[in-house]
């Protein structure tokens, strides 16, 4: 038998199949038949086929190319076999003779006879159209049976309906119904198959057992039971019944009953509403309104109110029916949503609840009742209050629909903005930033970003942007561009990252941004972002992923701006985030070719559709923040880009001549020049000075007029001071051409690279910016019109500053020109302003805008992060703040810099100058600032207010101190002046060494110590040495607190790696300078040491003792350190005096303690100044920790405290009040006493306070005391007493008060008191008693 093909086999197996069933010659199993013509009729021309008629395919002869595709033989048709077609005729004339057009068949049209027809007029009705007939409308009476359409069977059911009987769904009332009576109702058998208590919510409502599914005799059975129970409650009255429930009850288990009790109570309560508009029919419970209601499984009665058995109790907005499609089985848990919102509950107590917010981020009360159509109730925990949770945001942006993931970005983008502008901060427990950051949001956006709907990548990019950048950051540093040193700025990184080496900004930008540690290299992005939120960001290819949305799916105007601030963010944060920026694939050329475009159509006012291939201020800024973070950087982005010629297509052209909306022309003129000015910062861009200076003289003759319209608007104010900002770094790259380097800075950096403008390039701006000046100096006395000239002013006096400093700097021309023109500006300009009214008000004014003097103005912001730092200013400043609108700082810090720059150069002129700092604003404020205090808290804002004050005040003391070297001032403001400046020095913060050098010059730090060479090519206006306008992270202060103390330690460290010991001569003369410099801190200016605590003091002098074995014995050092600890141990400073918190720069003190006990007992010899230092920390105030290391390890050091009681710096009541209750020291002490460790003439202080201790121990009847402490008592008395030393039991047991003037140190008791003597005898007296034959 042949097998079946089987699949996988080729048409050669088919063709061997075939032919091996020919050869067999065996019959087929099917047999094809030909069927007759249908026309026809004949079945006898029906022939079958022949069997031996059979179709073979053939492969073998066919041709192996295919064949020409030529046009195919006409077809004709096959004629059937009744009836062939003649052989002579066409088959289109056949056609055509048998075809007749249809007007022979209009021809025929035989109208009907409708004469006997009735006519039958509609029937009126009150409605345009019939009513529709639905499946689901209520029938009477079942459809028809059968396999019709459901049209039909409705029909049917309809026609039938007239003479059906009533259905036993219906309810039968009766007639007159007892009070109380109880009507039941049978269920039909559909509703008893499907009404069971098990799988519906009706279940605590009364059922009827009929006993269907059991025998006939069953049946009849519960029948009869079922009329009993009627006719019994029919009988019986409401109180009868109600006493039948409670013995119920009473025989049922208790947490059955609650159960059911409170779902009833929950079921009446969701249904209330909704069994109103059921329809009739059910089961009804009528009880007596005068009798309480006490059954858990009957609802409460209503009148005229009946329930369909099937119909839910929960409360519907309609009642659902079987009939309904898929409704056969109804699941009402599913339903549940359907309901009306239960009612809104009102807290009544003080708990804490879930945050809810708006579609608009805003935060819900709790109690809140906003109607449903807004939107805020679709979700399912607490579906009454109003606003979803961060959790249901969450959960909703990772739904399938792009709508809602999109609304869910936007709302938490709507609610991080709140937070951070601290709408929050007083109505929520905890910060949400750092919830959504530890809930992934951070990742979550990253994930979005990927999303393939563009509404929610806008969604994603704005909520990003809503997290990075903090409102008000950039703002604030914008408006602050122009002041002094304000294109240097903190870079905004956390605090927690790893510290640089000393000098990091010395190095290369390139190789500084390519540094990583391998742990970081290594590290997944959520550990990066739980420590930094920027590093972890850029682990998970997020500038790929940005360059791809801008280039490629080319997003509206507000995405496209959301991403460049999101760029300038991560160029802020860090040097190496800057490069990263740079160095990604094409970011830097899509955003220049697409957004700084040199030809672009006109645009005008109002909303764009598009702004790619549009200038944008905010390209232009981007790139100006890149170059602010290194020199190479800057360079890169003008070699590389083709920004020169960029530049130039937006500075050549004024605002209103570049075919775009006005705000935005004037925005991209001031980037253009603020790029420019930081590219002029590090001496590049000279090339473009000398193209564009007809430009810049003709935009520069145009501000005073500008400077003039009343009311002055925002925009082009912020232009000319850019401008005035970039003519400044143009004149000092002028001024840097003939400097010559210093020795430090030329074997740094290697010789400067010469700048390609020169002073004669220059020399004419001084004429054209003194009329801008001398026109905003006329509104000084008009508060508002001076304000909203903002930063002008400023930009004018810095650049005359830098102007008169390049010009004196100049080795050909003559001395004699720039002081007659310095004399000339201070005549005529300097010297009137001095003298004016108005600039006394700015000084009075410096108190309330500092944030020195008001630290509440720099607290951290309301949503401050460790992970992601941030200025964090709302907003506009307040008025009367630093950065405000009325701040004096700006303005002052500039005259004082053109002070001191003319001062330097001119010295006649410093006199007159000087006059400035006799203001006596100036002189409160320098008293608020030295005054005692705390240490201001150092946050991100803080550090970047601090550093813009400490260069007003070094500009003050420094031109006092000029003025001091030709004429010395007053005792008074000299020493306010010295006091201010050691004031300064603890708060200088990185970036600042110049100052810290010039404030102590040769003092106390060197020049090596500190990366200063960047800090003074800043300062003095060195532009070819800048390497970078970006800080170094202010994690703490310059100087530390202690930095008096500092050259101490570092000679303790130099001793402590150098074994063979330090020269005596550089010990003992920095020892001495150190000691004579705090003593005279210590004496003259005590508030320069506020900030160190007196322990912290204590442990620096202690290190000065641990150096070598030597140096504690120079008699300066002795007698400097011995007035150093006579002032530590004063009444007034004593009580401040803590050793157990923790101190600056030590981690443990007790270590330190055993170290200086290991050291006094190897190389004191019994000094008596070493000893008091020993001495001091064992105080009974101080911990037990460093009493028990003597008594305990260093027991033989007692032998070398000789220090007599009479100079003990402490009063000796220190050390013995209160008294001891550490046992373990109280037998230490009993047992150095006992052993002749401790004796009173090797050392008299701790013999008598371990006498006053062990005898008040011994002498204590504290009722309380354990076991332990009472055996102990007995112990030392029995052994007390046991002495053979008769002076040491008499001092034991006699001892009464300390006293130092006495040669023991204390008083005895003569006789003991009764008390004593008596506790004394009920411890000792069976030991007496043995004792007696001995004696």
């Amino acid at each position: 038998m042949l097998s079946r093909p089987k699949p996988g086999e080729s048409e050669v197996d088919l063709l061997r199949f075939q032919s091996q069933f020919l050869a067999t010659g065996a019959a087929p199993a099917v047999q094809l038949v030909k069927k007759g013509s249908r026309r026809g009729g004949n079945a006898e021309l029906a022939q079958p086929l022949l069997e031996d008629h059979r179709d073979v395919v053939m492969l073998d002869d066919l041709p192996d190319s295919p064949p020409a595709l030529v046009p195919a033989p006409p077809k004709k048709a096959r004629p059937s076999p009744g009836r062939p077609l003649p052989q002579d005729e066409d088959p289109e004339e056949r056609l055509n003779r048998h075809d007749q057009h249809v007007t022979a068949v209009l021809t025929k049209i035989i109208e009907r006879d409708t004469s006997a027809v009735a006519v039958n007029l509609p029937v009126p009705s009150s409605v345009a159209f019939p009513p529709v007939f639905h499946r689901s409308q209520d029938r009477q009476g079942k459809p028809a049976s059968g396999k019709g359409s459901i049209f039909a069977r409705e029909i049917a059911a309809r026609r039938a309906s007239e003479g059906r009987p009533p259905s036993t769904r219906e309810v039968v009332p009766n007639p007159d119904p007892a009070q109380g009576m109880v009507t039941c109702e049978a269920p039909s058998p559909r509703d008893q198959g499907g009404q069971r208590p098990g799988n519906n919510h009706n279940f605590q409502r009364p059922h009827v057992v009929t006993g269907k599914g059991l025998s006939q005799e069953a049946e009849q059975e519960a029948q009869t039971i079922h009329e009993e129970n009627v006719a019994r409650l029919q009988a019986m009255t409401p109180g009868e019944i109600l006493q039948e429930q409670q013995q119920l009850l009473a025989q049922l288990d208790p947490s059955l009953v609650a159960f059911l009790r409170s779902r009833g109570h929950t079921h009446e309560q969701a249904g209330e509403k909704a069994t109103k508009e059921q329809k009739p029919g059910g089961l009804l419970i009528d009880v007596s309104e005068e009798e309480p209601m006490m059954s858990a499984l009957a609802t409460e009665p209503r009148k005229e109110e009946k329930l369909e058995p099937g119909a839910p109790d929960v409360a519907l907005p309609m009642t659902p029916h079987k009939e309904w499609l898929h409704m056969d089985a109804v699941e009402l848990e599913k339903l549940h949503w359907t309901q009306d919102l239960p009612p809104l509950r009102r807290q009544q107590t003080q708990e804490r609840m879930q945050a809810r917010f708006s579609l608009q981020g805003e935060l819900l009360a709790p109690d809140v009742d906003l109607p449903t159509h807004l939107g805020l109730h679709h979700h399912g925990e607490e579906a009454e209050r109003a606003g979803y949770s961060l959790q249901e945001l969450f959960h909703l942006t990772r739904s399938q629909v792009s709508q809602q993931r999109a609304l869910a970005l936007h709302v938490l983008s709507q609610v991080i903005g709140r937070a951070q502008a601290g709408e929050f901060r007083d109505q929520l427990v905890g910060s949400v930033l750092r919830l959504l950051l530890d809930a992934g949001f951070l990742f979550l956006l990253r994930f979005s970003l990927d999303d393939r709907v563009d509404g929610v990548i806008a969604a994603a990019v704005r909520a990003l942007r809503a997290l990075l950048v903090a409102p008000g950051d950039e703002e604030l540093l914008d408006s602050t561009f122009s002041w002094y040193h304000g294109t240097s700025v903190f870079p905004l990184m956390p605090s927690q990252e790893d510290k640089e080496e000393d000098g990091e900004d010395e190095e290369p930008a390139t190789e500084k941004a390519k540094q990583k540690s391998p742990e970081e290299g290594s590290r997944p992005p959520p550990d990066l972002a739980r420590h930094d939120v920027i590093k972890g960001l850029l682990a998970t290819n997020l500038l790929p992923r940005l360059r791809y949305v801008l280039e490629v799916t080319c997003p509206g105007p507000s995405v496209v701006l959301d991403i460049l601030a999101v760029l300038i963010r991560l160029a802020r944060h860090s040097l190496e985030s800057a490069t990263r920026v740079l160095e990604c694939p094409r970011l830097i050329e899509t955003i220049i070719r697409e957004f700084l475009p040199t030809s672009w159509s006109p645009v005008a006012a109002g909303p764009t559709s598009s702004l790619h291939r549009v200038p944008c201020a905010a390209a232009m800024k981007l790139l100006r923040v890149l170059a602010s973070a290194g020199r190479n950087i800057a360079a890169r982005l003008l070699s590389s880009f083709d920004l020169q010629s960029r530049l130039c297509r937006f500075i050549a052209e004024a605002p209103q001549e570049l075919a775009l909306p006005p705000e935005e022309a004037e925005m991209l003129s001031t980037e253009a020049y603020r790029l420019w000015a930081v590219a002029a910062s590090y001496g590049h861009g000279g090339d473009l000075y000398r193209e564009l200076y007809p430009v810049l003289m003709r935009t520069l003759q145009a501000v005073p007029l500008e400077l003039s319209i009343h009311p002055l608007p925002s925009l082009p104010v912020h232009r000319a001071a850019s401008l005035l900002t970039l003519l400044t770094q143009l004149t000092l790259a002028a001024s840097g051409t003939h400097s010559e380097p210093t020795r430090d800075s030329a074997e740094a950096h290697g010789p400067a690279a010469a700048s390609s403008i020169t002073w004669t390039q220059v020399s004419g701006l001084q004429p054209l910016v003194e009329p801008c000046l001398r026109q905003t100096l006329k509104l000084l006395p008009m508060p508002d019109r001076w304000s909203a000239l903002g930063p002008v002013p400023t930009a004018c006096l810095l650049f005359l500053s830098a102007y008169y400093q390049a010009w004196s700097q100049q080795p050909n021309l003559c001395p004699e020109d720039w002081l007659q023109d310095m004399e000339r500006l201070s005549q005529e300009l300097l010297l009137p302003l001095l003298s004016q009214p108005t600039l006394d008000s700015l000084w009075d004014s410096v108190r309330h805008c500092s944030p020195v003097c008001n630290p509440l103005s720099c607290a951290p912001a309301a949503e401050a992060l460790s992970s992601l730092m941030a200025l964090g200013c709302p907003g506009a400043c307040p008025p009367r703040s630093l950065a405000g609108s009325t701040s004096p700082f700006p303005f002052l810090t500039a005259l004082l810099h053109l002070a001191n720059t003319l001062a330097r150069t001119h010295k006649g002129l410093c006199g007159q100058l000087a006059s400035v700092l006799a203001a006596p604003g100036l002189q409160s404020y320098f008293l608020q600032c030295v005054a005692p205090g705390p240490a201001p808290h150092l946050t991100p804002f803080s550090a970047w207010a601090f550093r813009h004050e400490h260069h007003l005040q070094y500009l003050a003391i420094s031109l006092a101190q000029r003025a001091a070297m030709l004429q010395p001032p007053p005792a008074t403001n000299a020493a306010l002046f010295h006091a201010m400046a050691l004031a300064l020095l603890s708060r200088l913060l990185p970036g600042s060494e110049y100052i810290a050098q010039e404030l102590l010059l040769s003092c106390v730090f060197r020049a090596e110590f500190l990366p200063l060479l960047a800090s003074q090519a800043r300062h003095r206006g060195e532009t070819q040495r800048v390497p970078a306008l970006l800080l170094p992270v202010p994690t703490e202060p310059l100087l530390p607190t202690d930095w008096p103390f500092q050259p101490l330690i570092h000679l303790y460290h130099r001793a402590s790696e150098t074994p063979s010991g330090l020269p005596p001569a550089d010990t003992v003369g920095t020892a001495t300078h150190v000691l004579q410099w705090v003593l005279v801190l210590d004496s003259w200016r005590p508030e320069a040491l506020c900030a160190v605590p007196p322990a912290a003091r204590l442990a620096r002098l202690m290190c000065l003792f641990l150096v070598d074995s030597e140096l504690f014995r120079e008699t300066p050092v002795q007698r400097l350190v011995a007035a150093l600890l006579a002032r530590l141990c004063r009444p007034q400073v004593l009580p401040s005096l803590n050793l157990d918190c923790p101190l600056p720069g030590l981690t443990s003190f007790p270590d330190l303690y055993a170290s200086f006990l290991d050291h006094f007992e190897s190389v004191s010899f019994g000094d008596h100044l070493f000893g008091a230092l020993v001495l001091l920390p064992l105080q009974r105030r101080f911990s037990v920790t460093l009493r028990l290391s003597l008594f305990g390890d260093h027991v033989g050091a007692l032998r070398a405290l000789g220090m007599p009681l009479t100079q003990l710096p402490v009063p000796l009541e220190c050390y013995t009040a209160p008294p001891e209750d550490n046992l373990a020291l109280l037998q230490l002490y009993f047992r150095a006493l006992v052993t002749g460790a401790l004796r009173s003439h090797w050392c008299p202080v701790l013999y008598t306070v371990a006498v006053a201790h062990v005898n008040n121990f011994m002498f204590s009847q504290d009722p309380k005391s354990s076991d332990e402490v009472k055996g102990a008592q007995k112990n030392m008395l029995q052994k007390t007493s046991l002495l053979a030393d008769e002076a040491l039991r008499q001092h034991l047991l006699h001892y009464k008060l300390p006293s130092p003037s006495l040669p023991q140190g204390f008083e005895l008791y003569s006789q003991l008191p009764p008390l004593r003597q008596q506790h004394l005898e009920r411890l000792t007296s069976g030991l007496l008693q043995s004792r007696v034959p001995e004696t």
